[in-house]
């Protein structure tokens, strides 16, 4: 699991037996979220913030685009270079929420995380 600042253990047993704690399988699953979630919330924030300028949320809307849909200007089946268009969008998404991210996207981005994957149950 990613860092998060804090660590919990995970009782090994839970895996192996025919009986699942439902309650550790759920807290489990809500950070495994919170941790794919936050980078998608940081990027939907900055999309929808009205001080992004209007050619990086035109290119981020491009990328996301291409990264979705299912045909590839080189399809993912054709070795090494089947990947190389996909990670050309991935890297100009990347660089755009970088160069444009700011503590105000963030903290909206952490405020819905918290709504949408709470820690306290």
């Amino acid at each position: 699991m990613a860092n998060t600042g804090y660590t919990e253990t995970v009782d090994a047993d839970v895996l192996g037996s025919t009986e699942v704690d439902e309650g550790a399988l759920r807290r489990l699953l809500r950070r495994a979220g919170r941790t794919l979630a936050r980078p998608a919330l940081e990027c939907l924030e900055l999309l929808l913030d009205a001080k992004t300028p209007p050619q990086v949320r035109l290119t981020m809307l491009a990328a996301l685009t291409y990264l979705l849909l299912p045909m590839d200007l080189i399809p993912d089946f054709i070795p090494a270079a089947g990947f190389s268009d996909d990670l050309v969008a991935l890297t100009a998404l990347l660089g755009l929420c970088t160069t444009h991210m700011n503590d105000e996207i963030r903290l909206r981005a952490q405020r819905k995380l918290d709504r949408w994957f709470p820690l306290g149950r």
